[in-house]
C-alpha cells in the first residue's frame, strides 16, 4: 500500500493518536443488521453499485455532514456516501469511530463522471474546503475520526492527489500556515457506509451542524490563471 502522512502516533488519548492493532476495537465480521436504503436522499441516485465508467475517490476533510454537501452540490459528481475509512476495526458503528479506538475517520464517497468533471476540481473542492494541517482535528472538532484524508482507488488519482498536495502546500506555507498533515493512501482501503441517518444529513436535516471551513487560501490546480 503506497501511504503519506499515515500513522501519527503519539502519547495521550486517542484523540490525538490512532490505536495500535492490540488496542483497536474488534468490531464484527459482517455489517451491522441496519437498513441502508440505496437512494441519495437529494438526487434519488444509487449510494452503492459497480458505479461502470464512473470515478471513486474518499476524502476525508472533517465531519462528513457539511464535507457530504460540499460534493454533492459540485456539478458532474453523480453521487455520494458518507462512511468509515482508514481504520482497523471492521464494519464499525459511529459510536465505535467516535470513541477513537477503530482508527478510521469520517469519509465521503465522491461518485463522479470524468467527463463532466475533472479530477483536479474534486481534489481543489477537497484541500479548499478544510484546513488540512490540523493533524487529529478540524476545527473544533477534536479526534482522530476527523483527520484529513484522500483514498485514492487508482494510481492515476494517487499521483495527482500527491502532486496537488505539493502545490497546495507552497500556497499554504506563503500563507503562513503548517505542514500538510493528510494521509495519501493507494490502494483505498475498505469502505464501511454509515448509518442512515448519517447518509446526506445536512438535506434531511437543513439546520443541522456544519464544521466545514477552509484556511480561504486558493488550490492552484485545475486553473488557468
Amino acid at each position: 500500500m503506497l501511504g503519506i502522512g499515515h500513522g501519527r502516533l503519539g502519547i495521550g488519548a486517542f484523540k490525538q493518536r490512532l490505536p495500535r492493532p492490540e488496542e483497536a476495537l474488534p468490531g464484527r465480521e459482517a455489517p451491522l443488521p441496519l437498513p441502508l436504503h440505496n437512494v441519495h436522499f437529494v438526487n434519488g441516485r444509487p449510494l452503492r453499485g459497480d458505479f461502470a465508467g464512473l470515478d471513486v475517490l474518499d476524502v476525508g476533510l472533517g465531519c462528513f455532514w457539511g464535507a457530504e454537501r460540499k460534493f454533492w452540490q459540485l456539478p458532474g459528481v453523480v453521487t455520494t456516501a458518507v462512511g468509515y475509512q482508514g481504520g482497523l476495526t471492521p464494519n464499525p458503528t459511529y459510536e465505535e469511530v467516535c470513541s477513537g479506538l477503530t482508527g478510521h475517520t469520517e469519509v465521503v464517497r465522491v461518485v463522479f463522471d470524468p467527463v463532466q468533471v475533472a479530477l483536479d476540481t474534486v481534489l481543489r473542492t477537497f484541500w479548499e474546503n478544510h484546513d488540512p494541517t490540523q493533524g487529529m482535528r478540524q476545527g473544533n472538532d477534536t479526534g482522530t475520526q476527523y483527520r484529513s484524508a484522500l483514498y485514492c482507488h487508482t494510481q492515476a488519482q494517487f499521483d495527482a492527489a500527491i502532486a496537488s498536495r505539493d502545490a497546495y502546500q507552497q500556497r499554504l506555507t506563503a500563507a503562513g500556515y503548517g505542514d500538510i498533515t493528510t494521509e495519501i493512501l493507494f490502494p483505498a482501503p475498505p469502505f464501511y457506509y454509515a448509518e442512515d441517518y448519517h447518509q446526506q444529513y445536512l438535506a434531511k436535516n437543513p439546520n443541522g451542524y456544519c464544521g466545514i471551513g477552509g484556511t480561504g487560501v486558493s488550490c492552484p490546480i485545475g486553473l488557468d490563471a
